[in-house]
């Protein structure tokens, strides 16, 4: 099953298209990666591998995660190309963006 999703993801970029879908990982107080470029109608998932709770929050309004525990996702697909500026309403001081194209 890996390998499948594996072929699939490089058939996708060796025709030219970005995968459509990504992770961001929360840990030790920081998005990583801090800033992600993906296509429109991309997924991306935020996944809190922190031992403290954090929320994804975008700075204008467009997405908002419930308070994620470790190991809890939050999904946002990205239908609009622009740049997406987040932070975790619990630590102000982290931050990301999402680059949509």
């Amino acid at each position: 099953m890996i390998a499948v999703g594996l072929l699939a993801g490089l058939s996708s970029r060796i025709n030219g298209q970005q995968p459509t879908s990504t992770e961001v990982k929360i840990d030790n107080f920081s998005f990583n990666p801090a800033t992600l470029t993906v296509a429109v109608g991309a997924t991306v998932t935020w996944i809190n591998r922190d031992d403290i709770p954090h929320t994804v929050v975008s700075t204008d309004g467009v997405f908002k995660s419930k308070t994620l525990d470790t190991d809890e996702k939050f999904s946002y697909t990205f239908t609009k190309a622009g740049t997406y500026s987040y932070f975790c309403s619990i630590h102000p001081k982290m931050t990301g963006k999402i680059v949509v194209q």
